[in-house]
């Protein structure tokens, strides 16, 4: 049986927490000093679009470092974290997370982010595309561990569909005036999957085979 170590299970539930804060403290702060931009009706990406007030600024101190911290709390937290086969696949599949959010910092959208509008707004799309698509799967894997309880179990499940659903929603034309909102819905969803990773998976000592 396996003996995880207690200090790098307090490791990764530090970082864990350090991904949300500054995830929040930079959609807000960002959103504050861009002009004219709202969480209601505007991408999170759009916060460094091309050409637009503080994109270089906002991709280099926002979403460059917020994957990097991302990253750092998935380095931590998958030696502690008792998954095997399905939802290990689960779990690995969450590194498209900091990758995407890297990927933006060097590869923004244009203003107002349409489909395919330039060779840059293209790689944006891709990452978009395998952001939500590797997310959905991974936490509907992630959600077949043996060590997870009920509840828990639920929500990751429900949050893999869900992040499914509200991409395929938040893409659509007539969701323009909500779009922002849906995708932060998405984001809540995925902050609350974190936190279940650093407390109900992190550290547990339970025989799984899946």
């Amino acid at each position: 049986m396996l003996q995880f170590s207690e200090r790098r299970i307090k490791l990764a539930r530090v970082l864990a927490v350090a991904t949300l804060v500054f995830g929040v403290a930079f959609y807000t702060i960002g959103a504050a000093i861009k002009p004219g931009y709202s969480h209601i009706t505007h991408f999170i990406s759009e916060l460094n679009a091309t050409g637009t007030p503080w994109a270089v600024e906002l991709g280099l101190f926002g979403f460059l470092p917020l994957g990097v911290i991302f990253a750092a709390f998935l380095l931590a937290v998958i030696p502690v974290t008792q998954v095997r086969g399905a939802s290990r696949l689960g779990l690995w599949l969450l590194w498209s997370q900091p990758i995407a959010f890297v990927g933006v910092a060097f590869a923004p959208c244009d203003a107002g982010c349409p489909i395919g509008s330039s060779a840059v707004q293209v790689i944006h799309d891709a990452l978009g595309l395998v952001t939500y698509l590797s997310g959905a799967l991974g936490l509907i894997l992630l959600s077949s561990a043996k060590v997870l309880s009920p509840g828990p179990r639920l929500f990751l499940r429900f949050a893999g569909i869900a992040w499914l659903v509200l991409f395929v929603l938040m893409i659509q034309p007539e969701a323009m005036p909500v779009r922002g909102l849906l995708q932060r819905i998405a984001d809540a969803l995925l902050a609350w999957s974190i936190l279940v990773i650093a407390w109900r998976m992190a550290g547990k000592m339970r025989s799984a085979s899946t």
